[in-house]
């Protein structure tokens, strides 16, 4: 779905991201995880070619139309300018495929906007936009769906819901990439975790795999309870980690 090589960003002198090596396969869920400014949004970014980088990139090579049909991204800035119904926001994501009413309505219903659909979106709360863009990202029914904070600022309910549309997609063949700041949400939903540190991949493998006391001491400066419960994963951040040496 994508392969990514020696993938490098720098700001100035700064290297933002450094020399990421990645693949992804068919059917993956994958969370991406890291601290605020480790690089995970510039690595979705730089993907898909959206910033100038060093290295290659399977989704940076294609022509602009070809990449539309292969890949769906969604940013973090949620803005909906025009007072345009619901409905039709989501289906501006059949752009680049062609009409599909019926995809359009199964988007509508996998984020629960079927009975918002005539409203205008601009008259919506900050989730329900939210939930509004996703949909379109869904419309488009790419092979492969970048999220970057797909599920910020939605309330409990609406965050489950977001994380269990994205593992359907993932069992259907689908691959989606989110970057999240929710280790708990990640480990009960995804396939696949990518731990970011400094602009590196510290960590890359099965949930439970990832999410070490060691790894979330290093990365995040926390200490978390983990196990695997009844219906998956738990999580729990306990306190900050101690400085080294402590």
């Amino acid at each position: 779905m994508m392969h990514l090589h020696h993938l490098s960003v720098r700001r100035g002198r700064r290297v933002v991201l450094d020399g990421i090596d990645l693949t992804l396969k068919a059917g993956e869920f994958v969370g991406l995880l890291g601290s605020n400014g480790a690089g995970k949004t510039t690595l979705l970014r730089a993907a898909l070619g959206l910033l100038p980088a060093e290295g290659q990139s399977s989704l940076a090579t294609l022509p602009i139309a070809q990449r539309a049909r292969a890949a769906a991204f969604l940013p973090q800035t949620r803005d909906i300018a025009w007072p345009m119904p619901v409905e039709d926001v989501v289906r501006l994501g059949r752009v680049a495929q062609g009409p599909d009413a019926a995809i359009v309505e199964q988007a509508l219903a996998a984020l629960d906007l079927t009975t918002l659909r005539h409203r205008p979106a601009t008259q919506l709360s900050g989730g329900e936009q939210a939930r509004v863009l996703i949909a379109r990202a869904l419309a488009q029914d790419t092979p492969l769906l970048l999220a970057d904070e797909p599920i910020a600022g939605l309330d409990p309910a609406a965050q489950i819901g977001v994380m269990r549309v994205f593992a359907r997609l993932a069992t259907t063949g689908r691959t989606v990439v989110a970057s999240l700041h929710d280790p708990g949400l990640a480990a009960r939903h995804c396939t696949r975790l990518i731990l970011m540190k400094a602009g590196r991949i510290h960590a890359d493998g099965p949930p439970m795999q990832v999410l070490t006391p060691d790894n979330l001491a290093q990365v995040f400066g926390i200490r978390a309870h983990v196990t695997e419960g009844p219906h998956g994963p738990i999580y729990q951040a306990l306190d900050l980690a101690p400085p080294k040496g402590d």
